[in-house]
């Protein structure tokens, strides 16, 4: 069997393969609340036949939203919208897919316009919130000054965090993830470019890490042990003074201790001059150190698009999983495909098994079988 289609147990849920659908933001919520868009967005992905399906980055209060149109679970109308979203995806899931939700706060890059609308800060007449941040220190030029968190204000976000995962709970995820990454607010305390406080928070990485493991451990404390926990992390900011891998590796060994399951090791994302050397998987082997240095369950991203170049991750031992998300945009059948190419089998949803290459001759047509693939 190839190791992409091997079962990987995570904590206490185990996944029926190692291919997740990463967090992909939508920017199609109404106040925080999961619309018809979302509906459709999950369910594709549904009866995809993924081991893991992650929701988007999950606002855990409604001013650490990126923009209006972002998802959130800090109401009861979030709540509600989103069971419904929930349940009609898992009533066409295989059995044993696990649902996970991204649960996050954007900390100084909130209240800005979609990507897809040019992702600017909002401006007066858009109705802008104020943001906030370890330091105040804007993201980039141009950008609103954050209010840096004090004492009460890092009480009430750690409260958020807690109450968003009681909702999950409630929701029934089967596993919860932190956003420690992308340059959101817990990315922006654990990094000296965005971390200038002198106070407990501040200052050394130890220091650094502090108010995030808070938020960890009150999150771990509201999650019951049948749910996985894990969190998306950075393994470099990709700029002078910033975070590298040695500290993905100290955190990871940390949210390890705190018990989470499983770690995603992203990267950058923290400062508008980061120097990012895009190519296939070239954030593999950020999670590969990780991996090898911890022992916790890895998650690889960024730039993962065949199935080949998913199992020779896995077999070269870099990650225990892999997630892909634009690659499940341009082809929401990427499981099913990526199991004829390596010579797995995965069941197809009855009502769609007609194309499966043994039952109709057009799948050679559509999808001719590449040199070197395994045959089905």
């Amino acid at each position: 069997m190839p190791h992409l289609f091997s079962p990987l147990k995570l904590g206490p849920i185990e996944l029926t393969n190692r291919i997740a659908v990463s967090p992909m933001c939508q920017y199609s919520a109404s106040d925080g609340s999961a619309s018809d868009w979302h509906l459709q967005h999950l369910m594709q992905f549904a009866i995809s036949r993924a081991g893991m399906i992650a929701l988007e980055a999950t606002a855990v209060e409604r001013q650490g939203r990126i923009s209006h149109g972002c998802l959130g679970l800090y109401s009861d109308n979030n709540e509600r919208a989103l069971a419904r979203v929930l349940a009609a995806a898992r009533a066409i899931a295989a059995p044993g897919t696990a649902f996970a939700i991204q649960l996050a706060h954007a900390g100084r890059k909130a209240s800005c316009l979609a990507p897809f609308q040019g992702g600017r800060p909002l401006r007066h007449g858009e109705d802008p919130w104020p943001v906030v941040a370890p330091s105040a220190i804007p993201f980039a030029e141009g950008w609103p000054t954050p209010e840096a968190l004090d004492g009460d204000g890092l009480k009430r976000v750690l409260g958020a965090f807690s109450q968003a995962a009681e909702r999950a709970v409630r929701l029934g995820f089967d596993a919860i993830e932190l956003h420690a990454a992308h340059g959101y607010l817990l990315h922006e305390f654990l990094s000296p470019l965005s971390n200038r406080r002198t106070d407990a928070v501040g200052g050394n990485a130890w220091n650094r890490m502090r108010w995030p493991l808070e938020v960890v451990q009150a999150v771990r404390a509201a999650v019951p042990r049948t749910i996985a926990l894990g969190a998306r992390i950075t393994g470099s900011d990709w700029a002078e003074g910033g975070l590298g891998v040695e500290d993905a590796v100290a955190f990871a060994s940390a949210l390890k201790e705190a018990g989470l399951d499983y770690v995603c090791v992203s990267s950058g994302g923290n400062v508008s001059h980061a120097k990012i050397p895009l190519g296939p998987g070239y954030q593999v082997p950020f999670a590969a150190k990780v991996k090898a240095a911890t022992g916790l369950a890895t998650r690889a991203v960024g730039l993962i698009a065949t199935p080949e170049q998913a199992e020779a991750i896995l077999a070269a031992g870099q990650a225990d999983f892999v997630a892909l998300a634009r690659a499940f945009l341009d082809d929401p059948r990427w499981v099913w495909h990526a199991a004829e190419r390596l010579g797995a089998e995965v069941s197809y949803p009855p009502q769609y098994a007609r194309v499966s290459r043994a039952i109709w001759p057009g799948a050679e047509l559509v999808r001719p079988k590449q040199q070197g693939a395994v045959p089905a």
